[in-house]
This record gives C-alpha cells, sequence and structure tokens, in this order.
C-alpha cells in the first residue's frame, strides 16, 4: 500500500469507528427494556445466553411476539423478519394449520411412552418427498442428524477419516469455520477448501483408503449462503462411489428450495441425507435417511445393529405440526419461494452494482447473505476477508429501518413475506447505501 493510499485509509477507518460506535450508542438509548432483560439473565446464563448465533453487543434485542412475518421486541419496536430464525421459521410465527396440528397432538396425551401414530406417517411423507431416502430416523436437531449420520458413515464403511469444508456448519458440535473447533466431536476430520476442485481431488486421493465419508452442504449455510458449484459436488459423489467412502449431503437448510432438496435440482444422489429445520414446523426436530442397505445398521431386529435413542425423537407435538408442515410446503409453493428470493436477490444485486456499493448477496432460492466485498465470494476465507464492519453497521441500520436479519448478515424468507415486506428490504438496504456511500465512495 502507498503512503497515500494509508493515509486515505486511516481517515476512513476512524470514520467507520466512530459511525459504529453512534450506531451502536443510539441502540442502546432506543432498547433500554431489552438491556434491562438482557443484564438480568447474565445472573443465571453465562453472557444471559443459551444459543450463541443470536448474541451480538452491546446486548440482543429480547423479543415479546410475533405475528405473521413481523416482530415485536421488549420496547415496543416492529420489525420485519427477515431472518426466519435462521430458516426454521419458514411458516412465520402464526401459521394456523400449524397450531392446530400442535393442539391437537396435545389434545391425545403428551409423552405417550411409546410408539405413536403420527411418526410412520411422517415417516413415509419424508421418503416420499426425498427420493434417494429408502428410511429415515428422527432425532431432535440437524446437529444430532449429522452426528447419526457419520456414526452410520464409520460403523458401515469400517473407516475412519470424515473430509468436511472450511466455513462450513454441521451443528453446535461440528463447526469449521476458520478451521476446527474446540467443541467439536473428536472425529478424525480432513479440512478442505470449499468449491477448490483441484485441492478437493488431491484430498480425497490422499486418503482414499481411509476416508469414511464426505460430509458437505450443498450451500454454506451459517457460514454465508455460498452455493456450491454443480461440478465440485459432483466430484464429490464420483469419487466417493469409486472409493467405497460415504457421500453424506446436509440439506437442514437447502431442503426448503425444491423436492428432493437442492440434490435433486442438480441430480446429484447422495448416501445419506440429513435434515431439520422448517421441516418440524418450527419445532425441534432433525432427521436423516438414505440408502436402505446403510440404514439397516439402526434396524434394531438385526444382530449388533447401532443404537439410536433418543426420548423425543418421536414426540408427538413434532411429529403432528411436521405432518401439517408438508401440507402448507407442497412443491409448488417450494418452486414459488424459491423464484421469489431469486429474484430479490437479483434486484439487491443490481441495486449494489448500480450504486458502486462493495456489497453482494450470495445463496440460493429464499436463503441469503450480505458480504461487504468486491471479490468473488467461493468459500469461507472469502467470507471472512469482507468487511466486518461495515457488516455490522448494515445490521444496526437495518434494526433502526425495521428490518430483523442475522448480525452475519444471512435472510431466510419466510412464506408470509410478500411483495411490499421484499420492497421495504430492499429500499432499506437503498438508504443505507445512500446514507453511508462516503465509506466506500
Amino acid at each position: 500500500m502507498t503512503t497515500s493510499a494509508r493515509s486515505a485509509a486511516a481517515p476512513r477507518g476512524e470514520a467507520l469507528a466512530e459511525a459504529l460506535q453512534e450506531a451502536r450508542a443510539a441502540y442502546t438509548r432506543a432498547n433500554p427494556e431489552s438491556q434491562r432483560q438482557f443484564d438480568a439473565a447474565c445472573a443465571h446464563m453465562p453472557g444471559g445466553n443459551t444459543r450463541t448465533v443470536l448474541f451480538h453487543s452491546p446486548f440482543p434485542l429480547r423479543i415479546a411476539r410475533g405475528q405473521d412475518c413481523r416482530l415485536w421486541d421488549a420496547d415496543g419496536h416492529e420489525y420485519v423478519n427477515f431472518l426466519g430464525d435462521f430458516t426454521a421459521g419458514l411458516f412465520g410465527h402464526t401459521n394456523p394449520a400449524i397450531a392446530s396440528a400442535v393442539s391437537a397432538a396435545l389434545a391425545n396425551g403428551i409423552s405417550l411412552s411409546g410408539h405413536n401414530e403420527l411418526e410412520a406417517r411422517f415417516a413415509a411423507r419424508i421418503c416420499e418427498r426425498f427420493p434417494t431416502i429408502d428410511r429415515v430416523r428422527f432425532t431432535n436437531s440437524g446437529t444430532e442428524a449429522n452426528l447419526l449420520a457419520l456414526a452410520a458413515a464409520t460403523a458401515t464403511t469400517g473407516r475412519s477419516k470424515i473430509l468436511v469444508f472450511d466455513g462450513a456448519y454441521h451443528g453446535s458440535v461440528i463447526a469449521f469455520t476458520g478451521g476446527s473447533k474446540p467443541t467439536n466431536v473428536p472425529h478424525e476430520w480432513v479440512i478442505g477448501t470449499y468449491n477448490d476442485i483441484d485441492g478437493t481431488k488431491a484430498l480425497l486421493d490422499a486418503h482414499r483408503q481411509s476416508l469414511a465419508a464426505v460430509l458437505v452442504e450443498p450451500m454454506l449455510g451459517s457460514g454465508g449462503c455460498v452455493p456450491a458449484e454443480p461440478e465440485f459436488l459432483r466430484l464429490l459423489r464420483e469419487h466417493t462411489r469409486e472409493s467405497g467412502a460415504l457421500l453424506i449431503l446436509d440439506e437442514v437448510m437447502t431442503s426448503r428450495l425444491a423436492v428432493g432438496g437442492r440434490q435433486g435440482m442438480l441430480g446429484i444422489e447422495a448416501d445419506l441425507t440429513t435434515l431439520g429445520k422448517y421441516l418440524g414446523g418450527g419445532l425441534s426436530f432433525g432427521a436423516f435417511g438414505g440408502r436402505s442397505e446403510i440404514m439397516a445398521a439402526y434396524d434394531p431386529r438385526t444382530p449388533e445393529f447401532l443404537s439410536h435413542a433418543g426420548t423425543f425423537n418421536n414426540n408427538v407435538v413434532t411429529m403432528s405440526a411436521g405432518l401439517a408442515a408438508l401440507d402448507e410446503f407442497p412443491p409448488n409453493a417450494a418452486d414459488q419461494l424459491t423464484v421469489r428470493g431469486d429474484q430479490l436477490r437479483t434486484e439487491l444485486n443490481q441495486l449494489c452494482a448500480q450504486s458502486g456499493a462493495p456489497m453482494v448477496f450470495t445463496g440460493l432460492g429464499s436463503l441469503m447473505t450480505v458480504h461487504f466485498t468486491e471479490r468473488t465470494v467461493r468459500c469461507g476465507a472469502d467470507v471472512v476477508a469482507g468487511d466486518q464492519e461495515l457488516k455490522e453497521l448494515f445490521f444496526f441500520d437495518m434494526l433502526s429501518a425495521g428490518i430483523y436479519l442475522a448480525r452475519r448478515g444471512m435472510i431466510a424468507l419466510s412464506l408470509p413475506i410478500g411483495p411490499s415486506e421484499c420492497r421495504e428490504l430492499v429500499e432499506a438496504v437503498a438508504s443505507f447505501i445512500e446514507h453511508r456511500r462516503r465509506f466506500w465512495a
């Protein structure tokens, strides 16, 4: 960097830091009740928190209630919810069909201590919806689903190594943003670079005899809504088929894109697929399934079967809500939501390009994330390289405009979001660009 460039960057950095300080101060002044409740929560929870992703400085909002696609916080501010509970809130906050299904399940008794009439029906619907799933088992989260899928892979192949990718998130104990985390389960991880064809091919060849599975998201979800390039996924499919490793596609988020999920759109058949989020109708839910011969490892009628317990795996509330969710989200609704999201993301990116703002919205269909960068975003390192201070300023400006999204810039559309709400988002982004353009002009 030249001397003149450094001198220009310093005032810009100082001005951005000052703007961020002002935004945080304005946020604090506007949300005294949220701050009071946060301070009280800190007495009994570390950092007043039991779900890390929701935390941000100086303190997170306390949400009081929701209706359709709108939220109200403890201080009475109203927001359009563009976060969609990180894809779990597909149906909005007050879907009557799901509420009715929950009430009906509760009316027949809670914790029935045995198999119930709903679980087999729900399993049949899941297998029908996802053609690569011959048999399925239910869990309480996507984290559990991925853990059990990995157990099936290591047990059935007799191998130990798992290939994953930097920037991936497969659950609270299987996360790889910036490498493996101290909280991760102790598998023998091999960490590759997302969308890196040559580097991944080298890793696959080097570990050909010891690789039990490749675990991959068809789009880095929590890691920045970075789509996998089709040739990258096809490489993984072809190599695992040849080497005897299993291909596990984590479609916890991308399953909403179409019948069969992202793999159905691309014509790629996974050996095992993991699911979660919206498929439980907004309740705690996860599932994993795949080819019959692999899933047979969990059949308790067979010798040396793999045990998979879980008090709430088949709980009547989630089973009932899940059936209602599938009724509320038929194939045509999935296709329409994907088109709506693609159109919104295209409009936002056109706005950024026309204004010269160093911003890009990546994603697929109804899932997207904003990045403050001029580089092409293809992997986890590209996400991390973006300007995080501008992203934080964007977050606070969106809240002040009545737009609720993730601190990291993630957006997940819900079904109640329509053209007027999308217009509110586009206008808020346009206002941000106009108001903050001095930081890149």
